[in-house]
């Protein structure tokens, strides 16, 4: 860290912090658990995670594409503490990844695979928000909406989520983006003050109006033992519940999956010489999880949103990033009755507009014209994470991607092309058992009194059971008037 950088570091953590305090609390709404819980946990990613991870610009904290599997973890164990527990058993999963240097084969997971599974979080982040931007406040209003029960529209709630969503737009147009002063200021905070002026003002115009907005709940703390007992602890007795172990697994592989894809978009967007060690953020990304799940946190990744926000701001340093973190312990500690003002209704509408970037029409229409081996494996990850869930979502698409690839590779391993009555076979690569059936297709096709020549020198090595089909045909090829040319088997 370089002291002399704090003239651009400074301001650019303040930015950063202005963007991810109404994330950080409407992830952690959106998860069905206090605000408080979604500011401790920006705390955690942004001073502890920050001093060990190798990357200058990447802002960790609670992601909106890890609700969905936090909503069904708690669903799943029958409560939050069970969470914390399979949380600190996956921190310390990936920092032996880390250690066991796994985080190259990141570059194993197809684009299609990875684009899939954003966009389903993004379908999950809007199903689950939408009850909210219409009023539903706690678990009975949100049971009941989804179910069909009774459910009580509030006019003020969709008000301000319609209202918020509106500046949510408006503030990603060209309109706003040519004027510097309101460029600088991050749009999801000004949907969160237009909620907090609805809140304050409209309670002293219209208070039967606004009381039936629904509101974030903070504490106030007077002493450290008051922070302290707001704390919650893990359910250490739940470690003889298979289910933990299950859950731990599935948030180390789709944290490390969304710590590595932000940290690779990064890299495209502010290089680093040299670049980040991969494993060494995995490293750090364990630590941080390891400790939110010890003081009662959420689960930790590196978020692209806010490490864009980072850079684009002009930060040099980590400092931004601590700072953005200090502020944020500071809010939760002493301004606590300044964000209680904040509507639910304006944290669903920033991650509906989270959601609906997630999951984009035009992701669906760029995957479609690219042909079914790009659409089919997208679709099906999406179908996967939300009918079975993200980790079988997950696995299912990386098996569909596979079986296109390798159906793929068999239809182009083998290519005969015709020039009049001559034929040329080409071997493009090695050959397996594999191929017999699109070899024996090909070598049927090839009529009576033709010229066969074959191109095999990109194939070093021939099944066994390939060079018996080659033999074969080679045998009847003489009484059928075909003449060979470079066979690769020799004919007795």
């Amino acid at each position: 860290m370089n002291l002399s950088t704090l003239r651009q570091d400074i301001p650019a953590g303040l930015v950063v912090f202005l963007v991810a305090l109404p994330l950080c609390l409407g992830i952690a709404q959106a998860s069905g658990l206090p605000p408080f819980v979604g500011l401790l946990t920006g705390v955690i990613g942004g001073l502890v995670v920050t001093t060990f991870s190798p990357s200058k610009f990447a802002v960790s904290g609670p992601a909106a594409g890890l609700v969905t599997i936090v909503t069904g973890a708690i669903e799943t164990l029958g409560s939050f503490s069970a969470l914390l527990l399979a949380l600190i058993i996956a921190g310390v999963l990936q920092f032996l990844l880390g250690v066991a240097r796994a985080g190259r084969f990141i570059t194993l997971v197809p684009g299609t695979v990875i684009k899939g599974m954003l966009a389903a979080i993004g379908i999950l982040l809007i199903i689950q928000q939408i009850p909210v931007a219409l009023g539903a406040s706690g678990e009975n209003e949100l049971s009941a909406m989804v179910t069909g029960g009774a459910f009580t529209v509030s006019v003020s709630a969709i008000v301000v989520s319609m209202t918020g969503l509106f500046i949510l737009w408006f503030w990603s147009t060209p309109t706003v983006k040519r004027i510097k002063v309101l460029s600088w200021i991050p749009g999801p905070l000004v949907a969160v003050l237009f909620g907090c002026l609805v809140t304050v003002v409209g309670g002293r115009m219209f208070p039967e109006l606004i009381a039936s907005l629904p509101r974030i709940s903070l504490p106030s703390f007077d002493s450290l033992q008051a922070l302290t007992g707001e704390l919650e602890r893990p359910d250490w007795t739940a470690w003889q519940n298979p289910a933990v172990y299950m859950i731990a697994a599935t948030l180390a592989i789709v944290a490390s999956l969304e710590t590595l894809l932000s940290q690779e978009a990064l890299k495209k967007l502010r290089p680093q010489n040299p670049a980040p060690s991969p494993d060494k953020e995995m490293r750090a990304q364990g630590i941080g999880n390891l400790i939110s799940g010890f003081l009662g946190g959420l689960p930790i990744t590196a978020v692209i949103v806010r490490s864009s926000v980072n850079v684009s701001v002009g930060a040099q340093s980590k400092i931004s990033i601590l700072v953005h973190g200090v502020l944020l312990l500071v809010c939760g500690l002493y301004f606590s009755e300044m964000l209680n003002a904040i509507p639910l209704a304006s944290l669903a509408a920033v991650l509906l507009h989270t959601g609906y970037k997630l999951a984009t029409p035009g992701l669906f229409v760029e995957h479609i014209r690219k042909g079914a081996q790009q659409y089919v494996p997208f679709l099906a990850t999406i179908g996967g994470i939300l009918v079975f869930g993200m980790l079988a979502g997950i696995g299912i698409g990386l098996a569909t991607q596979i079986l296109f690839s390798i159906y793929k590779s068999h239809r182009n391993a083998l290519l005969l092309t015709r020039y009049d009555d001559h034929y040329v076979l080409r071997f493009q690569q090695n050959l397996t058992f594999m191929h017999n059936p699109r070899l024996k297709g090909l070598l049927a096709e090839i009529p009576e009194n033709s010229v066969v020549i074959v191109e095999h020198d990109n194939a070093e090595y021939i099944d066994p059971d390939v060079k018996a089909v080659l033999q074969d045909f080679g045998e009847s090829a003489v009484k059928r008037g075909i003449v060979l040319n470079q066979w690769p088997v020799q004919l007795a």
